[in-house]
């Protein structure tokens, strides 16, 4: 290997093609000729003495050998971003970007508020704010941060648990008046639910009585959704029952829109955590957003 030709620069590049899968967009990105981002590749995979990408005419890939050496190429990339960062020391206002993944609906409602504020007091911070509900490698897509219910256990990444969310047995006036309101658990299990298709174990409810009891009703229903914003809705316009996070429908249930079932019975709360990627907790405009998070979050109803 010419180790001399293995740049900073290329391997910047290198990283942006493997994430964007496409030398015409690093192009764009870099507002460079394409020409040049594949000379950059040319001479980096040269120097590395292996493909790293394979080319077709729809897309580029990582071959083995260059999903190693862009996981290696990550961490590195890493650590002069936090060698930057702390050359700054305690004299220069915080700056760079950070990357978050968050859970789709949460992020939407609540989230993207602390986001804001967060930017309102951090102004030279810029956010990359993603969405989703699956599974995010975060080491792999280059993120810092993500956000994301239900128990998680992954020994490469850091965990902080920012609380947990409690859950709420709720459905709409028109669903119940057409209905009927559910007296007991056991009940439950002849109405329609809106269930989510992505949370393990949501056909069937468990709720701890007033006695301490655990019932467990089967609960089933027409229609499973793949979005916590799709069943809001859903339950708005009466398409059933659902075990839902407070933080999703405390405004509909103190408007009036949905009713609150079985109060006195509890669902289990699903704790809300924060997974970090090691390499960046060190980083001071990432500690600065895992406190605010961590400071700001137990604002958000239902989270406690």
């Amino acid at each position: 290997m010419d180790r001399s030709a293995v740049t900073i620069e290329r391997i910047r590049t290198f990283v942006r093609i493997a994430e964007r899968g496409s030398l015409s967009a690093v192009a764009r990105d870099l507002n460079v000729g394409q020409s040049t981002v594949t000379r950059q590749l040319q001479e980096l995979e040269a120097a590395v003495g292996a493909p790293l990408l394979s080319r077709t005419t729809r897309r580029v890939t990582l071959t083995e050998e260059g999903s190693r050496y862009y996981a290696r190429c990550i961490q590195i990339l890493r650590l002069l971003d936090q060698a930057s960062d702390e050359a700054l020391g305690a004299s220069g206002a915080p700056a760079g970007t950070i990357r978050i993944s968050c859970t789709a609906s949460f992020g939407v409602l609540h989230a993207s508020r602390l986001i804001f504020a967060f930017q309102d007091r951090y102004p030279e911070i810029a956010i990359d704010f993603g969405l989703t509900d699956h599974r995010v490698d975060l080491v792999r897509e280059g993120v810092d941060l993500a956000i994301r219910l239900a128990p998680l256990a992954d020994s490469s990444l850091k965990l902080r648990t920012l609380g947990h969310s409690h859950r709420l047995l709720v459905a709409s006036p028109d669903y119940l008046d057409a209905n009927g309101r559910p007296t007991s658990p056991q009940e439950l299990s002849h109405h329609q639910g809106v269930r989510m298709v992505n949370v393990a174990g949501s056909d069937m409810l468990v709720l701890q009585g007033p006695d301490q009891e655990t019932h467990r009703v089967p609960f089933g229903g027409r229609l499973r959704v793949d979005h916590g914003l799709a069943a809001r809705e859903a339950l708005i316009a009466g398409r059933g029952i659902a075990a839902s996070h407070r933080w999703l429908v405390d405004d509909l249930v103190a408007a009036g829109r949905l009713e609150v079932l079985l109060p006195e019975y509890r669902l289990p709360p699903v704790p809300l955590n924060l997974l970090i990627v090691p390499e960046r907790a060190g980083i001071a405009r990432v500690r600065l957003l895992i406190d605010f998070l961590a400071e700001q979050i137990r604002g958000v109803p239902g989270i406690v």
